[in-house]
């Protein structure tokens, strides 16, 4: 009896050793998932009712994020639209013989054992990506291992979210690169959020069901130019005339400029609003194909909205606030995004207030839930946080930025390192250098560099150590 026991207790030990050691979600004997990623262009952190805007109505992306594991402390690699997009897609920092892809760059080939895309294609799915893609033409998409493209190229906005979207509305010709697609498949109108979204559908519903798929969808909404439907305009101008902003002034002064405190623009919130009632459309069509279960649902923008100008004042879209400045800078309110993963059955619906994770994260872990593999790259995969395998409290990450724009957004060229709860921002042409303990201070408001001189120092030595590699 004794040595029946012993038998069943030893198996018991082993079946548990095994299953303790498992760092991935395994689907070798299952269906395996599709991917749809939704990449919003310029939205803020504070930009959804559910992070805090009394404003922005976003009930569609409110209710994904609460069926999601939401990331608190998420962040875009760099506070502008290339180089974000660029770490996204290739997993590492932005950072390139010592320099920073800007506008204009265009995504060269990406060696196969190095490309998400191709590997995730690999391992059995069609791959297709929609609007924004701002690394090169149509080719480039196909060169990175995309099946399918509508609407992408190397535009960075619409001429025109208003059809036709290819021709100004205003004064003088537009010397933005035309959107490609969008026009053909449009009438008078119509709205460009609305078509992106009716033509991410279209391909959802005729994908081809013998193999998953994996979809971006990268919206050119909230982007400028800041035009919404007549309707939402009117409406929301008549709810921003009546809230109630305290005194809570309408800007302050930040590096070469000011910095948006409230969240008034009336145009702009139409806007949140239309991509957001786009975004549940989405939502609505994985159920009703009842593919929703096993789609996993990857939600994020990729930087902090526009909320600052420089020594040429401009129209600003939003405020961060109380997340310090934003777009180009990086503070938090530049750099910090929404990030959510939804996937039913097999990741569990929490906040995680601990993981500090990175865009360059995102396909890493797509890799590793598709083909439970790894690349070599900066960024690593987050699954293991995802099914609560560990926790990433004390990582040490990195930015540089040096495109600044202190006419545009009123930044200048800086770098920063963030390890643990401590960010340090250097200043690095000025020689200057702020320090913030980010769980006590999340809004940057007190700089404890000259209480703090060894630490200062130390991270400043850190930061130093790994620019020197590019």
């Amino acid at each position: 009896m004794k040595k029946i026991f012993s038998i069943y207790l030893l198996l018991f030990v082993l079946m548990f050793s095994c299953k303790s050691k498992q760092t991935s979600v395994s689907t070798s004997n299952e269906v395996q998932p599709n991917i749809l990623i939704i990449h919003v262009d310029d939205l803020g952190y504070h930009d959804l009712s559910i992070y805090g805007s009394q404003i922005y109505q976003t009930p569609n992306i409110d209710a994904l994020a609460q069926q999601s594991i939401q990331f608190t402390n998420a962040y875009a690699n760099y506070p502008r639209c290339v180089p974000s997009r660029y770490a996204m897609m290739t997993g590492n920092y932005p950072v390139q013989n010592g320099d920073v892809p800007d506008d204009g760059f265009k995504m060269d080939n990406v060696a196969d054992n190095k490309n998400f895309v191709k590997n995730i294609k690999s391992a059995g799915y069609q791959t297709a990506y929609f609007g924004k893609w701002h690394l090169g033409g149509e080719e480039s998409l196909k060169d990175f291992g995309y099946d399918y493209s509508f609407a992408a190229g190397g535009s960075g906005s619409p001429i025109s979210f208003l059809y036709p979207f290819n021709e100004k509305k205003g004064k003088g010709k537009s010397k933005k690169t035309p959107i490609p697609d969008v026009d053909e498949v449009s009438k008078e109108g119509d709205y460009l959020t609305d078509v992106m979204t009716d033509n991410v559908a279209k391909y959802i519903t005729n994908a081809d069901k013998s193999k998953p798929f994996m979809a971006m969808f990268s919206f050119y909404a909230v982007h400028q130019p800041l035009e919404a439907k007549e309707n939402d305009i009117k409406q929301n101008k008549e709810e921003i005339k009546n809230f109630n902003f305290g005194n809570q002034p309408e800007f302050i002064s930040e590096g070469t400029g000011r910095t948006k405190m409230r969240q008034d623009h009336a145009r702009y919130a139409a806007m949140v609003e239309t991509m957001d009632e786009n975004v549940g459309k989405l939502l609505q069509l994985l159920k009703d194909l009842n593919i929703e279960d096993n789609t996993i649902i990857i939600f994020s923008s990729d930087h902090g909205g526009l909320s600052n100008d420089g020594t040429k004042q401009r129209d600003l879209a939003t405020s961060n606030f109380p997340l310090r400045a934003g777009k180009g800078w990086l503070y938090d309110g530049g750099i910090k995004v929404p990030l959510f993963i939804k996937w039913n059955g097999k990741f569990q619906p929490k906040t995680n207030n601990e993981s500090l994770v990175m865009l360059m994260d995102v396909f890493p872990t797509v890799l590793d839930i598709t083909a439970n593999k790894s690349l070599d790259t900066n960024g690593k995969s987050f699954l293991p946080v995802l099914i609560n395998k560990d926790e990433w409290n004390d990582r040490t990450v990195f930015w540089h930025s040096s495109k600044a724009r202190p006419v545009n957004t009123g930044d200048t060229k800086s770098s920063a390192i963030r390890k643990g709860n401590y960010k340090l921002i250097n200043w690095y042409i000025e020689g200057r250098t702020e320090l913030y303990d980010m769980s006590k201070d999340p809004y940057e408001a007190y700089n404890i560099s000259e209480e703090n001189p060894e630490l200062t120092e130390q991270l400043l030595k850190e930061l130093n150590k790994w620019k020197s590699k590019f």
